[in-house]
């Protein structure tokens, strides 16, 4: 019989959305981009000394119509007859936009029952996220996306920054100080994750957006468990999956 814990977190998963820009930089937008890219900073331009490819440089990756996904990672908690949990990882990483968000596709559909999906700033970030480039794509969102006609309660979300929030919606804070603040043993990430288009577009390497999102998924899980005032997956039950 499964444990009160195991119903719990029963289909429950952690996911991170990596993004970066869609284009290596603005000169390689085409025209009718490029005018759109300069009306949608316009407004922005008070705030930083920047060209029009300086802000391309730094925020195209926060919107869904100027960016894309280059991983998501995946992680959910799997429960040993002793009740010890474990925490399975699988990072979605690949230059083709259209394959991650295929294969993620696959993964949520096979799901038995209707996931729940837990991020941090996910309800304003990753979901709306996911969605925009699935619609962009011609895909048909998985049922835990959604969203249309659904009350609040309804909609399968988790957000751990709201958790944190307790209300208050001005306060922000990284998935990486909360974990320092609850004191939640992990590697510190890399990079801020507003940094990953960079480190994408010059570097190219793949394996070191897998790493780090594979540390986000595990940095979330312990977070959320915390939170939810139950002990964290032990470093050695951390299972990572190609």
């Amino acid at each position: 019989m499964p444990t009160a814990n195991q119903n719990r977190f029963k289909n429950l998963l952690f996911i991170d959305v990596q993004t970066v820009a869609g284009a290596a930089s603005f000169d390689k937008l085409d025209a009718r981009m490029q005018q759109q890219w300069e009306a949608k900073i316009s407004r922005y331009k008070n705030e930083e000394p920047w060209t029009e490819a300086d802000w391309y440089d730094n925020r195209a990756s926060y919107y869904a119509e100027f960016g894309k996904i280059i991983s998501i990672g995946i992680g959910g908690l799997i429960w040993s007859d002793d009740d010890v949990p474990r925490l399975k990882v699988k990072v979605l990483a690949n230059d083709d936009e259209l394959t991650i968000l295929e294969e993620f596709n696959r993964i949520i559909t096979r799901s038995k029952g209707t996931p729940t999906f837990c991020a941090h700033n996910g309800k304003e970030f990753d979901y709306p996220y996911l969605c925009r480039r699935m619609v962009v794509h011609g895909l048909l969102l998985p049922e835990p996306l959604q969203l249309s006609g659904r009350k609040p309660w309804e909609i399968p979300h988790v957000d751990v920054l709201e958790q944190w929030q307790f209300g208050d919606k001005r306060h922000y804070i990284s998935l990486d100080l909360l974990a320092a603040a609850l004191n939640v043993p992990a590697e510190p990430l890399p990079w801020a994750s507003d940094q990953t288009s960079f480190v994408y577009h010059r570097d190219h390497d793949l394996s070191q957006i897998r790493h780090y999102a594979e540390q986000s998924v595990v940095m979330l899980a312990q977070v959320y468990l915390r939170i939810a005032g139950v002990p964290i997956v032990d470093a050695d039950h951390v299972v990572f999956s190609d």
